[in-house]
This record gives structure tokens, C-alpha cells and sequence, in this order.
């Protein structure tokens, strides 16, 4: 099986979660002996190289200067396509694998093009980033992501919460969605030498509170802030870290001054794995009070680094923690709630122990990588057997790809198809 997996985020571009997510399903599906190619983003010009198994092409986008995100999507796909095509007419493809909309036009004019099923990872919906749809390029990204799995054979997700908000906000059937969870490598959070010092964030009296993930709303740092008062009234000696950068960055900042400023927030901008691992290691309790969060991945990267964790109780965070167990949950949005939780652990270290050898075990016994590329491989056998039995499999003689002789106007699952 050869799979073409599309995605605008692949290392070292890292944006969001994205990028870990398709490098590690990638390469654990070639362990499973399955090809696998990622197209993606490049700089100045197109490259290719392989790295673990996995071959990489870097499409650079046309130098036009777009005044607009938008424009610059559209202009990155048309270099996509001109990629894949030369790519899939060399070696030729037997699925076509996309995640998020911003490789929509690309992979749906190649899955035509073709003859290719096509399947689609949503890792997140614009209508629930912004709690709705509320103005035309919010609108027109969602028009996208609903064109992207209207055109999918099948469509992945990564938690029930995800599996519900495609079935109501992008009115997907129930049998075209696959739910396959995020996966995590304990590995990449092991310490590594630096000579980095805890000192640099926090006094050696002080207790840490880490928060890790883009500054954007809905990822809740302004709860956390909010939470801060309450926290230092009990425990004076908290200090909270902030890593990360994004568009609400000056705000956060200007709402910080408020909760007591340099004295007790600190925010580090951006910060590398390594550091990332040395604060994890450093920190009493992380904290991800998100009001949306399809998944929640940084929540299972702070359980594998062995650092306890307390989450908002919504969207996959919710699913992933244990409340009690191997982590704690507050209610979403409440600082008070969020306040109470990070106490529970700064008060009572055995507690915290309890629960993050708790959740490093269940991280090794339910969040493997190879596990999530056996879910994914099923997914794609599933598809490639009902190509087979559809009329663009009996076109093309069961194999993807293989030229059409005769024309074809029909509904199929994998959407519309017009020659």
C-alpha cells in the first residue's frame, strides 16, 4: 500500500500539534511496511528527502505576496498539486490522506485527477475554535472543511467529542467517521544534557505551575490567569510559567500585569523540546484550562514527561483524563474550579505522585504510536476493500489510480465524481 499523506505542517514546522501528529503516524506506519509519502511546506525552493522510511516533498509556495492567510492556502495548494501530480504519475498512490482543510483543494483535484479514495484527519473545526462561525473567512474555512469531508471516502478524528461535533456541525453520516486517537512517544521527553538552570524561572522556594500551547482563546491561559489570585492566597510562593507564543500574546501579557505582573507570570515565548522537557521535569503541576480541545496532546506529552496534570473537563481532554486517577479536571472557563485543582496537588505531593506514575503507565499501555498506525492502516484497508466493490473500483479494475475508459457521473462516499 502507498499512502500520500498532505499536510502544511511537518518538522520543523511546527505551528500547533499538527506537525507531531503526522510525523509520528508517518513513520509508524512505514513500520508497519506501508509507503508512505508527506507533501508539504517548503521555503525557497522544492526538496525531497527521507527520513525514517518516510519520504518528505517540500513544495514552496509561489512568491506573490498575498494580502491575506487565505490567498496564501489557495497559493500553496496550486504548488501541492503541481508536486503531486509529477509525484503519483512517477510512483503512483493508492490513498490520499489530508489532514485539516488546508490541503483540501490539492488532495481533492488529485483524488479526481487520479482516481485515488480519498481520506481525511479533522484535528480541529474553525466553527469550534470560535464557538461559531462570525464573519466570511471563518465561514468560507468552514465551507472548506465541509467540502473536504463531503469529499472523503472516510474521515478521522481523534476523540467521540470530535465524532459528535462532525456529525452536528459538518452533518457528516455516522458510518463515514473513524475515531483513532493521538498517540505520544515517552522518548522525546526524556532529559537531555543543557545547562539550563530551574533558577532562570523560578526561586529555588517557589512552586511552578506550567502551561505549554499557543496563546489563542481558546486555550484558556486567560483562565489560568484568572486563577492566579486565588492560588497565591494558599500558596504565596507559586510562580506560573507560560510557554508559548500566538496572537494573544500582548493581551495575556496585559492581563497578567494585572494578577501581580513579573512578580509571580512568567512568560518564556518560545521554547525548544529540550527546555520544554527540563520545565516539565521542574514543574509541580501542568495545566491546559482549554475551552475548546478536540484532542488535547499536550496534556499526553505532560504525562509522559511524568509531570501532573490538571485539564479543563472539555472536549478529548476530558476523554483522556481520569479525574482523580492519573489527573485532575476543572470545570471549563471557571477559575475558581481551576484554582481548587492546581491546589489540590500543590498541597499534597504524595497525591501528585500518585497520579503522575498513574498516568505515565496508562500512556505506555493505551497511547502507542504503533497502536494508532494499526487503527489507521484498518481505516485504509476498509476504504481500498469498498473501492474495490465501487464503481470507480470497477472502472479502474480494482487498482487506484489505474486510468478510467469509459465516463462516470455518480454519488459514491468518496463524493462526487465527474468525468
Amino acid at each position: 500500500m502507498r499512502v500520500l499523506m498532505i499536510s502544511w505542517e511537518f518538522p520543523p514546522r511546527n505551528i500547533g500539534g499538527l506537525a507531531r501528529h503526522v510525523w509520528h503516524l508517518s513513520r509508524a506506519l512505514v513500520r508497519k511496511g506501508i509507503q508512505v509519502d508527506v507533501l508539504t511546506v517548503g521555503e525557497e525552493s522544492a526538496t525531497q528527502w527521507r527520513a525514517d522510511g518516510v519520504m518528505v516533498h517540500r513544495a514552496a509556495p509561489y512568491r506573490l505576496n498575498p494580502p491575506e492567510f487565505v490567498p496564501w492556502v489557495l497559493q500553496l495548494n496550486v504548488s501541492l498539486l503541481e508536486r503531486a501530480m509529477g509525484l503519483t504519475h512517477r510512483s503512483g498512490v493508492d490513498i490520499i490522506h489530508c489532514h485539516d482543510w488546508l490541503g483540501a483543494p490539492a488532495a481533492r483535484a488529485l483524488k479526481h485527477a487520479r482516481r485515488v479514495p480519498l481520506v481525511a484527519t479533522i484535528h480541529a473545526t474553525e466553527h469550534g475554535r470560535h464557538q461559531g462561525l462570525h464573519n466570511a473567512w471563518q465561514r468560507y474555512i468552514g465551507e472548506v472543511e465541509w467540502w473536504l469531508t463531503y469529499e472523503s471516502w472516510k474521515v478521522i478524528c481523534c476523540s467521540e467529542y470530535m465524532r459528535h461535533e462532525l456529525r452536528e456541525v459538518l452533518q457528516l453520516p455516522a458510518d463515514k467517521i473513524r475515531v483513532v486517537r493521538n498517540g505520544v512517544d515517552p522518548s522525546e521527553f526524556e532529559l537531555r544534557a543543557s545547562d539550563r538552570k530551574r533558577e532562570e524561572f523560578a526561586h529555588k522556594s517557589e512552586q511552578m505551575v506550567f502551561f505549554v500551547g499557543r496563546l489563542v482563546p481558546e486555550k484558556g491561559v486567560q483562565v489560568l490567569l484568572d486563577a492566579v489570585p486565588e492560588v497565591r492566597r494558599v500558596k504565596p510562593l507559586t510562580r506560573f510559567i507560560i510557554a508559548g507564543t500566538g496572537p494573544s500574546e500582548s493581551w495575556l501579557k496585559a492581563k497578567a500585569a494585572q494578577v501581580g505582573g513579573p512578580e509571580c507570570v512568567t512568560f518564556t515565548g518560545y521554547i525548544d523540546d529540550t527546555l520544554r522537557n527540563l520545565l516539565y521535569s521542574w514543574a509541580d503541576v501542568a495545566v491546559f484550562p482549554s475551552t475548546y480541545e478536540p484532542f488535547g496532546l499536550v496534556a499526553l506529552e505532560a504525562m509522559a514527561a511524568k509531570c501532573p496534570v490538571v485539564v479543563s473537563g472539555c472536549g478529548g481532554l476530558a476523554e483522556t483524563v481520569n479525574h482523580g486517577v492519573d489527573g485532575l479536571k476543572c470545570r471549563p472557563g471557571d477559575p475558581h474550579s481551576l484554582a481548587s485543582e492546581i491546589l489540590h496537588i500543590l498541597c499534597d505531593p504524595a497525591y501528585a505522585s500518585y497520579l503522575k506514575e498513574n498516568a505515565y503507565r496508562k500512556v505506555l499501555r493505551e497511547y502507542a504510536w504503533d497502536g494508532v498506525a494499526e487503527e489507521t492502516a484498518e481505516v485504509y484497508a476498509t476504504v481500498l476493500e469498498e473501492y474495490r466493490r465501487s464503481r470507480w473500483g470497477e472502472a479502474s479494475g480494482g487498482r487506484p489510480g489505474f486510468p478510467v475508459l469509459r465516463n462516470l457521473s455518480f454519488f459514491d462516499r468518496g463524493g462526487y465524481a465527474r468525468t
